[in-house]
């Protein structure tokens, strides 16, 4: 005969609370528990299907026995689980290797009380006896039916009746398994250990992404280092201590895998090099696929995704004067585009006597993001290259060349001044000139191009990025991306009268009538100088010549055309790697009866070798420190302005 549940009414055994600490009885445990109270078995028999519960205890030892008290207790739902923080990946995995490695303990040592999941069965590796049962405790019955109502219906015990045999099978694993708990510590006064509580399901993932692209992209690892994070966890036990996602948890930060991700290092939040790597690293060989290349394609793709820079190249005749602008912001500093540029280079003709205040005068306007990568002059030639702080690592030791077109080569006033550097992978060649004066001296100013190009004798011992597309007779093929601007003295082939009538005609600075008349847009046209460059469209008013302090053109006896005279011009070796972004001059600036003009660009950047000699990060520290104090200094004094007009007052008397 068998109870409503499909259980042998003889065999009627309570299912009670489970080691991991839960408490579940139902109704049919309490009759048996009553039951027991009044039966009484042999000593020593062995354990049957129907055995009660009092002949269990006749096989136990007295003093457990006297410790031992049956008493029933009010069966209650469940508790809910208890959710937890979402973890990251590397504490998953360590709680995982914590767990793993307690089991392992617990499974070894004979002290132990059970495993650190509850189960009886990882409890006893050993197969479960089939004959003479070890004698067993009450509370095994409660730790072996720890599953749920659901899962004991589906069974087949408790389908047919047929299930005496597995129910046997299943009465003898408990015992066996019982028997070598008792044979511990566990109940010898110790508490047996129970296992975390944990959701009966896995948490639903957070919704809410606030890691930063941005962290994401400038730290991702090196692709021979993906394996570094199970390194780390075997080795260290945790990866990211340095700033680890408990940390951020305990500071209330809201973040996801991705954050964490992209702390790789043990210790910083640099990326991981392997020793191995460091001694094997030559920079006599370098290569374009090596994995943490200095100037490889990781390295390049972390600081520029989409391999463009921004360049913002300069010229200005400063005709002597001593006198410099109060404010440079408007010149290097243009509210269009918003952002400014990854390189500044600036070239100066007619310079003024004291080039070291001028140097400070811009690093006082770039500020202390910028550094002066390389400075020169040739006579009152100036050229100044600053670039972001961030990037002097990538940059190739600086050479530059000079170049005399007068005569007497004593007299610096005319020629030519050239930079150039590697940038990554990428050779830069900046000239400024001055060419000859003179409105009907054009072949003069084809003459010191020729001799220019043929007479600056770069590079020197940084090696060409391509030498099969070099020619020793022409410095600019010699280098990717070429770069010339300064006073070039081309004019208008037209009398000051028509011009100002196409000017006055033409205030929104429409100047493609005038452009007919220019010299130099003729010439290149006809290929006879500046062969293989470009000029970006000209939107603005010609730079020369004009009053000092006015925006008059001249107004002296001599009545100069207004000409075009300060130009930037460009070349590749590559299509479309040079992209102009804006061309335009600074009126504001009037000590000089030049306009300074300047132009942005966009300019494509490649991968290169390590085995360039690297400027090591070289730059001018005194001048950076002269001039950030100088700009303190300065706002210092603004706001102390500021305040006083604040702190005044006007009285009036009626």
């Amino acid at each position: 005969m068998t109870t409503p549940n499909g259980f042998p009414q003889h065999s009627r055994v309570c299912v009670t609370r489970s080691m991991e600490g839960g408490a579940v009885q139902d109704l049919q445990a309490k009759k048996a528990g009553k039951a027991a109270k009044k039966e009484g078995g042999g000593d020593g028999a062995p354990l049957k299907i129907g055995t009660p519960i009092s002949e269990t205890l006749k096989l136990l030892p007295e003093e457990l026995k006297a410790n031992m008290k049956i008493k029933s207790i009010t069966p209650r739902p469940p508790r809910k689980p208890r959710l937890e923080r979402a973890a990251s990946l590397d504490e998953k995995s360590w709680r995982k290797w914590r767990r793993f490695r307690t089991s392992q303990e617990s499974l070894t040592d004979p002290n132990e009380t059970s495993s650190s999941n509850g189960s009886l069965q990882e409890a006893s590796p050993s197969p479960p006896s089939r004959g003479r049962a070890s004698p067993c405790h009450p509370c095994c019955q409660q730790d072996s039916l720890h599953s749920s109502p659901d899962a004991l219906e589906a069974s087949p015990v408790g389908k047919s009746r047929g299930g005496t045999s597995d129910l046997g099978k299943r009465a003898s694993e408990i015992s066996s398994a019982f028997g070598g708990l008792l044979r511990g510590k566990g109940f010898a006064g110790g508490k047996p250990r129970l296992a975390q509580i944990m959701p009966a399901r896995p948490l639903p993932p957070m919704e809410l992404n606030v890691a930063s692209h941005s962290l994401r992209t400038a730290n991702r690892i090196d692709s021979d280092c993906l394996d570094y994070r199970h390194y780390s966890q075997h080795k260290f036990g945790r990866v990211s201590s340095s700033l680890s996602d408990s940390r951020l948890q305990g500071n209330g930060t809201v973040y996801d895998n991705c954050s964490t991700d992209s702390m790789k290092s043990t210790f910083s939040l640099l990326t991981p090099i392997r020793a191995k790597d460091v001694r094997s690293r030559s920079y006599l060989e370098g290569s374009l696929l090596a994995s943490g290349a200095l100037l490889g394609a990781e390295e390049l793709s972390r600081y520029f995704p989409d391999r463009n820079i921004g360049i913002f190249v300069a010229t200005w005749n400063m005709q002597g004067q001593k006198e410099l602008p109060v404010n440079l912001d408007d010149f290097l500093l243009p509210t269009d585009p918003d952002f400014a540029q990854d390189m500044y280079v600036i070239g100066v003709q007619e310079g003024c006597p004291d080039r070291r205040e001028w140097e400070i005068r811009l690093q006082e306007t770039l500020g202390p993001h910028y550094v002066l990568l390389h400075s020169a002059a040739h006579g009152v030639l100036y050229m100044s290259v600053f670039i972001r702080r961030d990037l002097i690592w990538f940059c190739s030791e600086v050479e530059y060349a000079t170049v005399t077109t007068r005569i007497v080569s004593q007299i610096k006033t005319k020629g030519a001044l050239g930079i150039c550097f590697t940038f990554f992978g990428t050779s830069f060649l900046f000239i400024t000139s001055h060419f000859t004066s003179g409105d009907s001296k054009v072949n003069e100013r084809k003459l010191d191009y020729n001799k220019t190009i043929q007479a600056l004798t770069l590079p020197k011992n940084v090696p060409d990025t391509n030498p099969y597309r070099s020619s020793s007779s022409d410095v600019t093929t010699r280098f990717d991306e070429v770069f010339w601007f300064g006073d070039f003295n081309f004019r208008l082939n037209k009398d000051r009268e028509t011009v100002d009538s196409i000017l006055n005609q033409n205030p929104d600075t429409d100047v493609s009538k005038l452009l007919m008349y220019d010299q130099l847009t003729s010439e290149m046209s006809r290929g006879s100088i500046f062969k293989g460059f470009q000029e970006a469209d000209i939107h603005f008013r010609p730079s020369y010549k004009f009053d000092i302090g006015k925006d008059s053109y001249d107004t002296t006896s001599k009545q100069r055309t207004p000409s075009y005279t300060d130009r930037v011009v460009f070349r590749s070796r590559y299509k479309d790697d040079i992209q102009a972004v804006k061309y335009s001059s600074c009126p504001v600036i009037k000590t000089s009866d030049h306009r300074p003009v300047f132009a942005l660009f966009r300019v494509k950047v490649r991968p290169g070798r390590d085995n360039i000699p690297l400027a090591a990060g070289q730059f001018d520290r005194e001048l950076y420190l002269i001039g950030i104090r100088r700009r303190i200094t300065r706002e210092l004094q603004k706001r102390l302005e500021q305040k006083d007009q604040k702190s005044s007052s006007i009285c009036s008397i009626s």
